[in-house]
C-alpha cells in the first residue's frame, strides 16, 4: 500500500479540522490508518502498531464521519488523484432471488413407498 506522504498531506490539510491540545496521533497517521483498513478489509483491532492505538484512530474516524470531514477528505483525495475509489454494492436476499426448495437445505424425499400389490411387496404383513 502506498501511504500519503507529507507533500500530499499538505494538499489535503485544509479539508481537515485543526489539531488542538496534546495529540498523540497526527491526522496524517489517522488518514493512512483509515486507508489501510479500507484497502485490506481488516478489523480496527488488527491495525499495525505503527498507526498507534486502534481505538484512538477509530474514535477520530467516527468523529470525522459524523461531522462530514470524511466525505470532504475522500473528495479531496480523489480530486488530487491520490486514491481511486470505486464503490460497488450488490445486495441479494430472499425477496429478490427465489431458490428452489431443494437448494434451501430442506430434506429430500427419497423414501419409496411400498407397492400396493402383494406379489411385488413380498410376504403379506397379516394373515
Amino acid at each position: 500500500m502506498n501511504e500519503i506522504t507529507e507533500n500530499q498531506y499538505a494538499l489535503i490539510q485544509p479539508y481537515l479540522p485543526v489539531q488542538r491540545g496534546n495529540v498523540r496521533v497526527s491526522n496524517l497517521t489517522v488518514i493512512n490508518a483509515i486507508l489501510f483498513v479500507a484497502e485490506n478489509g481488516c478489523k480496527w483491532r488488527a491495525l499495525p502498531p505503527r498507526f498507534g492505538k486502534w481505538h484512538t484512530v477509530y474514535t477520530r474516524m467516527r468523529r470525522w464521519a459524523d461531522a462530514g470531514v470524511l466525505d470532504r477528505l475522500f473528495d479531496a483525495l480523489q480530486k488530487h488523484h491520490m486514491i481511486r475509489v470505486s464503490v460497488d454494492c450488490l445486495g441479494l436476499d430472499s425477496t429478490s432471488v427465489k431458490v428452489h426448495p431443494d437448494g434451501t437445505g430442506a430434506p429430500k424425499k427419497t423414501d419409496r413407498k411400498p407397492s400396493v400389490s402383494r406379489g411385488v411387496a413380498g410376504t403379506p404383513k397379516s394373515t
